[in-house]
Formats: C-alpha cells, structure tokens, sequence
C-alpha cells in the first residue's frame, strides 16, 4: 500500500511532464486546412486495399419506360463489359422491364454497387451510355433531380422547363459550359453528371471568384446579385364591362305599372271574357307561325337545287377547221413511199447520181 501510494506523485509529475513536453500546433487558419491543394487527387480503390472481397451480396434494381427498351437491348453487352471490370453482374428483365445489378465474390470495392445502381438509374433516365458509363469513375457524381412537384399546374410546368432548356438547348448548354457537367432534361426530372463541385455551381461569377486566391476564403455574397421579389397578379377583366351613365341630377322616369299599360292600350275596359279570348287568339297565332317555320324547314329537304345553265359548245372558228382534202393528199403520198431501209440496187443508183450531181458542179 506504502509503495502505490510513493509511486503515485511520481506517476503524476511523470503525466504533467509529458504533457509538457508535446509539440503545441502552429496557429493556422481554418482557411488553408480546409482547402485541397491543386493537383491533389485521391488514390484509386485497388484489391491490394480488400484482398479479401465481401462477405455479402448485394444487389439493386430499377424499372425502365417501354420507350427505352430497344436502346437497352443495343448497349447493354457494354454495360456488362464495363461492370465485370469491377466484377459486378448486371442483369436485364424485358418481360418484368426491370434492370438489376449485383455483387459477386470477387468485388473488392464496397462503394462499387452505388456506382452500379446510379448507372442503372441514367439508363433509364434516357441519359446515353457514353455519358452514364462516366459515373463509375471516382472523380464523378451524378444527381437525379425530381421537378415535376415543384409546379401544379401542368402548363405552367411545361413552360418553365422549356426555359430552362432554352431556346434550340442553348440555356442548358451554357448551364453545361458553367458547371463542367453533362445535363440532361427528361420529362419530371433533371440528370446531372460531373464532378462534386460543379454540381453545386451554377453562377458563372463564383467560378471567376475561385480563381482569386484572396477571395476564395471569403463571403461572396456582396458580389451575387440580389433580387426583390414582386408579387404582382394581374387582374382579370370582365368579359361584361358596365359603363357607367352620365350624372343627372334628375330621377329616373317612374316605369308603367300594368294598369297603365291595359289603360292604354284599352284593355282595362274589356270584359272578361274578351280578355280571355285575346289571350286565345294570341296563342293561337303563334303556335301557328311556329307550325309554318317548321313546315318550312321540313320541305327544304324536298326542293331541287338550282342547276347550273348549259352551255353551249363554241363553233369552231374558219382558222382553226381541218382540211379534209389536203389531209387526203397527205395519207396518199406517205402510203406511196416506201417504208424501211433502202435495197442495194436503191443504194448504188443513189451514190452514182450524187456523183453526177458533184461532176456537174465542179
């Protein structure tokens, strides 16, 4: 008991001693550790890292549009080709329209599978395979973004995903040109394939910032611009606009009661039974101009349409008349010549008489 309790201060002063003696940290800016140094890159992944593989399978699956099938059906002996190079197994289901990844026995790298399945996922996001097969790299990361919830009116969705394309792509291109990431817009979501901090930009001003190497360890806030958010809702206008009537100190003229009305128009003084039989007169009158608009209309049906006046044929003019005669003559002296090649004899006559014919000239 004696001895512990003799070694004890000596065990301390020993600690406070080491204490002492331990290299203190410079003072450095949080700055500077936190930024990589250019160049720098992360050592690859190898089997020497996991000799011994994994001890569990794992596997992923993802559905894709029937639109897409026939292009899977092309590229995917190349997606196989790339994922037995990490000795993963990809699987394609055309009847099920499913695509599946899975590990084997041989996988070292453990991150390899959600490289796998990202793949899947740009496949059947439309994105092409030259573009998806970039994602098993280590320096590149993709981000599938949803933005059909953003919007509930359709119309109004469709127009701001057109903005955002551009018009002929070329808002997207310059998107492209800014972040160093491939963009690809498909119906309700955005694929996006690049590197981790061009998925993050998106102003061309911070990348101009970056370069500066006393402004990269500050705010650039001042610098962004900054937007005052107007809520403006146009109003509808009526489609019945009341104008409103000139000022008049004067008031409306009171309207006719209908004894008035049966005053004047001598109504009043008739007796009963003549008010009833107007009545009936009346009503009579135009259940029988309603029955003639509708015997009107019935025999339209039956009335013939106006037939267009004939017209008759022009006399053939003096100039334009054949001569019957002198096409006679004509048919005569093309039956009397004779058809076909000449006969030898018919040659050598012909030949001697343009001889002569020469001599004379001469």
């Amino acid at each position: 008991m004696a001895s512990s309790k003799l070694d004890s201060p000596a065990a301390a002063s020993g600690k406070s001693e080491f204490r002492s003696q331990k290299p203190k940290p410079e003072n450095r800016d949080e700055s500077e550790l936190l930024t990589v140094p250019d160049g720098w890159k992360e050592p690859a992944f190898s089997k020497e890292d996991n000799p011994r593989g994994l001890l569990e399978e794992s596997s992923f699956a993802t559905l894709f549009p029937k639109y897409r099938e026939a292009y899977l059906k092309e590229c995917w002996p190349l997606v196989q080709k790339a994922l037995n190079e990490h000795h993963v197994n990809a699987t394609l289901d055309l009847i099920e329209g499913s695509m599946t990844v899975c590990t084997t026995k041989k996988t070292f790298d453990p991150y390899i599978i959600i490289r796998a399945r990202d793949l899947i996922k740009l496949l059947a996001r439309s994105v092409s395979f030259e573009q998806a097969v970039r994602i098993l790299q280590d320096d590149v990361a993709c981000d599938i973004i949803k933005i059909g919830s953003l919007v509930r009116n359709k119309e109004r969705f469709v127009k701001r995903r057109q903005r955002l394309i551009g018009p002929k792509g070329s808002t997207l291109k310059a998107l492209e040109l800014l972040t160093n990431c491939y963009i690809m817009v498909q119906g309700n979501t955005v694929s996006a394939i690049g590197p981790f901090s061009g998925l993050k930009e998106t102003l061309m001003i911070k990348r101009e910032l970056a370069k500066d190497s006393e402004l990269r360890s500050q705010s650039w806030e001042r610098f962004l611009p900054q937007f005052k958010h107007k809520n403006v809702n146009k109003r509808k206008e009526p489609k019945k606009k009341t104008v409103k009537k000139e000022y008049t100190p004067f008031p409306p003229p009171q309207p006719e009661s209908q004894i008035d009305k049966e005053l004047a128009s001598g109504e009043y003084f008739l007796k009963a039974s003549q008010k009833k039989r107007q009545k009936m007169e009346a009503i009579k009158a135009k259940q029988a101009e309603a029955l003639s608009k509708r015997q009107e209309e019935r025999n339209k049906a039956f009335i013939p349409p106006k037939e267009k006046p004939v017209v008759k044929p022009k006399e053939a003019s003096t100039e334009t008349r054949i001569d019957v005669a002198a096409l006679k003559e004509k048919v005569k002296k093309a039956k009397s010549k004779k058809l076909g090649a000449l006969t030898a004899d018919e040659v050598k006559l012909k030949m001697e008489a343009d001889e002569k014919k020469k001599k004379k000239r001469k």
